[in-house]
Parts: structure tokens; sequence; C-alpha cells
């Protein structure tokens, strides 16, 4: 065997299996949702886990793929690509197309998740599919040639976004906004006198291993952006995924001991998965001691964004937003201060890279802000002209897993039937 069918073998191997990681994650997602939303709600947020993957795939492989990746149209979008046909020369990787779209599809179906979680218990289902239709067919992959494509007009300029904090996280957290306050919040979340009534979650443990799911799947998540087996920075970028999860959630047990005077564990939970958005921008950039520190920096800021929502009313139960848009918005800005020579195209501010850097990175954070949270407050608004996009009042209160899907998360029947009682006539 020749050395170049080697590498592509073990390239090949290597960017699956990391897919197959990020995949995983999507039941990450379903345990964590499924723990922080009320029972009656459980199975409809699985429900909508499921889309996520089914439809995401069917259309990010239509179309999605194309105009993220397809062969480059002014910097804006791409154009071939369509149903994996067509021109695709332009991508030189030493992986096969479809290897490629494996991973990116991986990425596009972790995008629409994040919204899921912040319009659990009150989006109606249909009104869902639609929205997941929107999402992963125009507005991930049209901003997503803006960044990753080597056209693209923010990739041109020099922005980096090594595996996703802006491209993914903050346009999955503004998206996640835009959509929690459009659709308002839950019935007696907020009170008429402005008291803010907590929620308790259904079940934290379950939201825990979703959580250590999450956590796991981020090492595919960011060392797999590589797309080589070989790259010698495949174990630094594993250390400082680690290390800035680490911190974000240690920051956040301190934080709330201290704040709240208990360690408050759906933030805690909350603080490892914001460490870990933060540092996946620049996790072959930074140093070890960077990383620590962007992890508690998101760990807080988490925190304090979650009660900045709560005191505008925006109902957000699984606090998409502050992990996400807060958080992917601090990993994508400390590329630009924190870059260290020789790693990247740009130096960050204080390594002697001037502002430059920093510029872009912000240019392209507030971009992606603007396009994620206006496009999608676009999308909702033509869906609820022909479908409601909130259910009724009845079907929320009673919970959507009967309402919308006609069975129950937990059975109450008993354990065990009657054999007799069933044999008779």
């Amino acid at each position: 065997m020749e050395i170049d069918q080697l590498s592509r073998g073990l390239d090949t191997i290597w960017v699956v299996l990391t897919a197959a990681m990020i995949l995983l994650m999507e039941g990450g997602f379903a345990l964590l949702e499924a723990g922080f939303v009320r029972q009656k709600n459980a199975v409809s947020i699985i429900m909508k886990v499921f889309v996520d993957i089914a439809f995401g795939a069917i259309v990010f492989y239509a179309i999605g793929f194309a105009f993220m990746h397809g062969k480059d149209a002014g910097g804006w979008i791409g154009l071939s690509g369509f149903f994996m046909g067509g021109d695709l020369t332009h991508l030189t990787l030493n992986i096969s197309h479809d290897t490629f779209w494996l991973f990116q599809c991986a990425f596009v179906i972790a995008v629409i998740s994040i919204v899921s979680g912040a319009v659990a218990e009150r989006i109606h289902f249909r009104a869902y599919i639609i929205y997941t239709i929107i999402m992963t067919g125009l507005i991930y992959p049209i901003s997503g040639h803006w960044i990753w494509s080597s056209n693209g007009w923010l990739a041109k300029l020099g922005m980096i976004d090594f595996a996703g904090s802006a491209a993914i996280h903050a346009l999955g957290g503004f998206a996640a906004l835009a959509a929690a306050i459009f659709i308002g919040p839950r019935i007696g979340r907020f009170g008429a006198d402005g008291k803010i009534n907590i929620v308790p979650p259904s079940n934290l443990p379950l939201a825990s291993v979703g959580a250590f799911i999450l956590w796991f799947g981020w090492f595919g998540f960011n060392s797999g952006s590589t797309l080589s087996a070989t790259n010698e920075s495949i174990g630094h970028i594993a250390v400082t995924t680690m290390l800035a999860s680490a911190a974000g959630c240690a920051t956040c047990i301190l934080f709330t001991m201290l704040r709240y005077r208990k360690a408050d564990p759906p933030m805690v939970i909350n603080g490892a998965l914001a460490g870990l958005v933060g540092i996946t921008a620049g996790c072959a950039f930074v140093s070890d001691a960077v990383a620590i520190l962007i992890g508690a920096v998101s760990g807080i800021a988490m925190v304090l964004g979650s009660e900045w929502l709560e005191k505008r009313k925006v109902d957000d139960p699984v606090g998409a937003f502050a992990v996400h848009g807060i958080s992917g918005s601090i990993g994508t800005l400390a590329v630009g201060l924190f870059a260290m020579p020789g790693t990247a195209a740009h130096s960050g501010l204080f390594y002697g890279g001037g502002w430059n850097l920093l510029g872009i990175q912000a240019l392209g954070l507030i971009t992606v802000a603007i396009w994620g949270f206006g496009l999608t407050w676009i999308a909702l608004k033509l869906i609820q002209l022909f479908k409601p996009v909130r259910v009724s009042r009845d079907e929320e209160l009673i919970g959507l897993d009967v309402s919308i899907h006609g069975v129950p998360a937990y059975s109450q029947d008993h354990d065990f039937l009657d054999v007799e009682q069933l044999r008779r006539p």
C-alpha cells in the first residue's frame, strides 16, 4: 500500500468515527432536554431530536451541503453539490466527498438541536418540522459558507472559527433567542406582578447523563475538525477542550455557591457545556492556560446571562442562548485576543497581532448573530401565516406528550398484567 493511500484511509476512519461521536451527541441533547423539561413534555422534546436528525440529514444532503460547500458564487453562497452531484473539484481534501458530507451533516444536526431546547414545551410539532427544514437547508448553510468556504467573504477577511463557536453555536444561540422571544414564555412562567416562577426539571440525573454524553462527543466535535488522523494538533485540541469544560463546570460550582449559597445543579451542568462552547473556536490556537480562562469566563457569563433573560421575561427552558449564544460569542472573540503565533494566519491582540484579527472576529460574530436572529424571526413569521407556531392553551396545559403525540413518557399502568383476565372472552 502506498503511503498516500494509507494516509487517506486513516483520515477516512478518523473523520467517520468523530462524525459518529458528534451524532451520538443527539442522544445527549435528548436526555439533557428531557431531563430539564417537565415530565409531561419529555416525549415531545425527544421527538424534536428525531426531527433534527431525520429531516436535517435529508435536507442537508439535498440542498444544504451545496449552499455551504458548493462552488462559490461571489463569496456569499455555494451553487454546486446538490444531492452530492455536480462540480465539487474545488474541495481539495484527503478524504472523499461522502466522508466530508457525513462530518458536516453531524454539525448541521447539532445546530438545529440548539433551537429545540429554547422552544420546548410550547412549539407546535408541525411548525418545528418546517423550521428545521429552513434552518438546515438555508440559514446555517449560507452563513457557514461565509466562514468555512475558502472563498467565503468572512473567510477571505481572515475570520478564524476552528470548530464553530460562531458558525454553529452563536448562530444557533441567537436563533434560539429569536424563537424563544417570538413564541413567548410558558404559561405561568412569569406572574402578572413580575414574579419569576421556577419550573423544576423533571429528571436531573437524566439531564446529567445527557451532559456527559455531550461532553464525550465534543472531543469528536473539536478534534475531528482537523479532518486528519495525523494532524499533530489533535492532542492539544483535546487538552484545551477538556480544560475549558472543566473550568466552566468548576467555576459554576463555586460561583453559584457564592451567589445562591448552594451549588445549583442545572447551572453546573450548563457550566460544563458553556466551557465547551467557548473553546470550540480557538481549541487549536490558544494555550492551555487561556483555555481555562475561556472556560471560566464562559461559565460565569452563562449564569449571568440566564438571570438577565429571566429578568426580561424570556423563557428559555434549557438555557440554550446563555450556553450557546453567549459562550459562543466569548469563544469567537477570544481567538482575536489569544491566538498564538504560528497556529493561525494571524496572531491575537495579546500576542502582538494588533487589533486586526479581533475586529474581524467581532464583525463575523455580529453578522452571524444578526443573520441567525433575523432569519429565524422571519421564518417563524412566515410559518405563522400557514400553521400555528405555538400549541393551544389546552394542549400546553395537558402536555405535548399526550396532546400532540398521544402517549405519555412514563406509563402509569401496573407493572404486571393479569394473564387470566387477558384470556377471558
